[in-house]
């Protein structure tokens, strides 16, 4: 894989370009995905964004979401933009298997490819071009240095910056994990120099769900939360059937996980919830417990050391039985 810095002499000449990042995409890759569209379109390439699913309804504000093509429901279109494509810019996934339905598409097409990630592990001999670093705060700042570092700060406009405003504060739990350097806030000092309005992003992105889905979160924090004080750890297991009971659609768990860590003493906080088809987990922590490693280890999964996720096929009550089992090897880290 050759530097991104190799393609900086290349950008002003037209091209027909695809960005694309992982699937039912959160603020960081949408943001960082939708802000690279607005700065590329500035040069006069033809740029389509393509989602491998759908995506949550809070991130409908974001400007441009309404180009984007859902690969699920637009998948002829969609491949047909990537079989014509000269560049695929690659958001926020470390490898094409995070693309899910797509990801065979991915794989057979000429264009060449260009990863902006921020998560361990890349699998770098699929991509021509990019660049993989673990220390920055989330993709929307990796574009924004892309923009900037190529000499293209005054292209920042208000587009571009709300969708990377938006894509760091998510990732960056509004500002609160460590992943918060003096960059970040660098970089949102002169996103607001673009004058957009960043209450309304907060806005959008906190306080835009509908009732049922805090009638959920009630019924989960009350009847599926377990707290292990032993393992300093609380574990939040959810059916199928509670899913359907209140209409959860994309989205609406987004940062349930989040609710055991402000527990005094608890330095892992898991969510399980079975979706169907499989069995999809979350893992967040405090201090210097890796669920990186942790996710990697027992659910098929990975990301961040504090934030990551993972996959199981077994039922539900059985990736519960492993997770247990995970706490009782783990238990002299998680003291």
């Amino acid at each position: 894989m050759r530097h991104i810095q190799d393609l900086y002499g290349s950008l002003a000449q037209k091209r027909k370009i695809v960005v694309t990042f992982h699937q039912k995409p959160d603020g960081d890759a949408m943001g960082s995905a939708l802000g690279l569209y607005h700065f590329l379109i500035q040069f006069g390439h033809e740029v389509t964004v393509v989602c491998p699913t759908n995506w949550a309804g809070f991130l409908n504000w974001m400007p441009g979401t309404d180009k984007v093509l859902d690969f699920d429901h637009k998948k002829e279109a969609a491949t047909l933009k990537m079989k014509e494509a000269d560049w695929i810019f690659c958001l926020d996934f470390n490898t094409p298997a995070r693309t899910k339905n797509m990801e065979p598409v991915l794989r057979e097409v000429s264009a060449k490819k260009i990863l902006i990630d921020h998560h361990q592990q890349p699998l770098v001999e699929f991509f021509d071009y990019g660049i993989s670093n673990v220390d920055k705060s989330s993709t929307a700042e990796m574009v924004y240095d892309f923009i900037e570092d190529s000499g293209n700060d005054s292209k920042i406009n208000s587009a571009i910056a709300q969708c990377l405003y938006a894509g760091v504060m998510t990732d960056t739990g509004s500002f609160r994990f460590p992943s918060t350097t003096a960059s970040v806030h660098l970089m949102v000092a002169r996103l607001m120099q673009t004058g957009f309005d960043h209450s309304k992003v907060h806005e959008n992105l906190f306080d835009n769900f509908l009732e049922n889905r805090f009638r959920f979160f009630g019924n989960t924090l009350l009847h599926r939360m377990e707290v292990f004080y032993e393992y300093n750890t609380a574990l939040i297991s959810i059916p199928q059937h509670d899913l359907i009971k209140f209409n959860i659609q994309t989205g609406d768990t987004e940062g349930l996980v989040n609710f055991p860590l402000s527990i005094r003493g608890i330095k892992l906080a898991a969510i399980i919830i079975d979706r169907g088809d499989e069995r999809k987990s979350s893992f967040r922590s405090k201090g210097e417990f890796d669920v990186n490693r942790f996710a990697r280890k027992y659910f098929n999964g990975g990301g961040h050391p504090n934030a990551a996720g993972g996959r199981n096929t077994e039922p539900l009550d059985e990736v519960v039985k492993i997770f247990k089992r995970a706490l009782k090897e783990n238990e002299s880290l998680l003291a």
